[in-house]
C-alpha cells in the first residue's frame, strides 16, 4: 500500500487531542487524528459525565489565561452545535483549616487560589460558615474552616466536548482513525513515518497527545517524569428530603495536610445521585496495568474516610463507580516539549489531573505552535 501523506498527525484524541485536531482542521491543513480506542471512551482520563471548571486555578496562576480562553471556545462550540458543554453552577473551595491542605506546594492550595483570584481580578467572595451551612447544609465544615466561592465555576461534559470537536474536525475535512494504535514513529529529515498495524503514514509534523500512553514513546529517562495514578469516581444515592442537591455548586474540599486528604463533587444531574471522588497519587506504572474494577471494600473505605462526618444527605449506597486515571508530574505542571529538539514534533503530557478545563485552549495553542514550526507539505 502506498504511504499516505499528511501535514499533521495528532496521536491520541482525548481532551487535548480532540481540541488540537479541531483547531488544526479549521486552518486548511491536511490533518489526521489517530487513537488506539474509539473516543470518547472509558479507558483514559476524559470520561465520567462531568469535570469541574474554575477560573482561579490553585495549581498555577499561569493557567488562568488558558481556562478563560477555554470558556470562550466552549461557548463558540455551543453556538455552532446548540449543545451545552459548560454549565455554570458557581463553585466552592473549602479548607478545613485545622491542617491546611498543601496540594502541589508548601503554601496552602486555598491560599494560592484566593491570591490568584485577587491578582487576576476573578469575581469571588469569602463567605462565612453560617451562610454556607444555611445554603448548603450537606457540608459539615468545622469552625476552623474557610471557604472560597467563585461565580464562574461549574462543570463541563467531557464526553460531549470530545465528540463535538471530533465531529466538527471531520466536517472540516480532518481524517480520523479509531482503533489504530501507533506501533512506532520514525524520524526522517523532512518529516515522520507513523507505523500502524497494517499501513504506514507519512506526515510532516506530529502532535503526540496520548495521555498516559506517552510512556510508550519517550525514553527510559523521560518515562520517570510521569506517574500513572488510578482514580475512582463514585455516584452515591441521595437521601430524599434532606437538601436540594440539584441546586448545589461544584465543590472541592481539602481536609488535611496530605494531597489525598481531599474530596470533590458536583450537583446532582439526575435528582437521584451525587458524583463524588477523591484523588490518589499512587503510581500504577502504565495505563494498561490499571485495575478497572471497583470493589465493595474500596467503596466502603471511601465512605468511611471521605464521606462520613463530612457530607450529609447521602446514603451509603453506591449506585455505580468507575475508574479513570491521572498522568502526573512531580510539580503537577503540564509538559509540552519538542521531541529531540524538533519543533515539528510536540509531545504533550501530563495534565496532572487538572487538564480538562484547559484543554480547548491548549488545543488552540498546540495547533498554532505546530503550524508555525515549518513549511507544510499540502498544496
Amino acid at each position: 500500500m502506498e504511504n499516505q501523506s499528511y501535514d499533521v498527525a495528532v496521536i491520541g484524541l482525548g481532551a487535548v487531542g480532540s481540541a488540537t485536531l479541531y483547531q488544526l482542521s479549521k486552518t486548511g491543513a491536511k490533518v489526521i487524528g489517530l487513537d488506539r480506542f474509539a473516543p470518547p471512551h472509558t479507558l483514559g482520563s476524559s470520561h465520567g459525565e462531568t469535570r469541574i471548571t474554575r477560573l482561579a486555578v490553585g495549581e498555577g496562576e499561569e493557567y488562568v489565561a488558558l481556562v478563560k480562553r477555554s470558556h470562550e471556545i466552549w461557548a463558540e462550540l455551543e453556538s455552532i452545535t446548540g449543545e451545552i458543554i459548560r454549565t455554570r453552577t458557581g463553585g466552592l473551595l473549602i479548607d478545613s483549616g485545622e491542617n491546611p491542605w498543601a496540594k502541589h506546594g508548601s503554601e496552602g492550595f486555598w491560599e494560592r487560589t484566593v491570591r490568584f483570584a485577587t491578582n487576576q481580578q476573578i469575581e469571588h467572595r469569602i463567605p462565612d460558615l453560617e451562610e454556607i451551612a444555611t445554603s448548603f447544609p450537606a457540608f459539615q465544615i468545622p469552625t476552623s474552616g474557610k471557604i472560597y466561592q467563585e461565580k464562574e465555576a461549574g462543570f463541563l461534559k467531557p464526553e460531549l466536548a470530545i465528540e463535538i470537536q471530533l465531529d466538527l474536525a471531520r466536517k472540516n475535512g480532518a481524517e480520523q482513525r479509531n482503533d489504530s494504535p501507533v506501533q512506532a514513529i520514525r524520524e526522517k529529515n523532512d518529516g515522520y513515518e507513523i507505523i500502524l498495524q497494517n499501513e504506514t503514514l507519512w506526515v510532516k509534523k506530529v502532535v503526540l497527545t496520548a495521555g498516559g500512553w506517552i510512556k510508550d514513546f519517550v525514553s527510559s529517562e523521560e518515562k520517570k517524569k510521569f506517574k500513572i495514578c488510578r482514580q475512582v469516581l463514585h455516584w452515591l444515592e441521595i437521601e430524599p428530603g434532606f437538601t436540594d442537591w440539584k441546586a448545589y455548586p461544584v465543590w472541592m474540599w481539602g481536609f488535611g495536610g496530605a494531597p489525598e486528604d481531599f474530596i470533590y463533587g458536583f450537583p446532582s444531574l439526575d435528582g437521584v445521585s451525587v458524583k463524588m471522588a477523591s484523588e490518589s497519587f499512587l503510581d500504577i506504572g502504565h495505563p494498561d496495568l490499571i485495575d478497572r474494577e471497583v470493589s465493595e471494600e474500596e467503596q466502603q473505605e471511601f465512605w468511611k474516610t471521605k464521606v462520613q462526618g463530612k457530607i450529609k444527605g447521602l446514603k451509603n449506597n453506591f449506585l455505580k463507580s468507575t475508574v479513570c486515571f491521572y498522568t502526573v508530574t512531580e510539580d503537577a505542571k503540564f509538559v509540552i516539549e519538542p521531541s529531540n529538539g524538533r519543533e515539528d514534533f510536540l509531545w504533550v503530557s501530563a495534565c496532572s489531573g487538572h487538564g480538562f478545563k484547559h484543554s480547548a485552549a491548549l488545543g488552540e495553542v498546540l495547533a498554532n505552535r505546530i503550524l508555525k514550526s515549518s513549511i507544510l507539505i499540502a498544496q
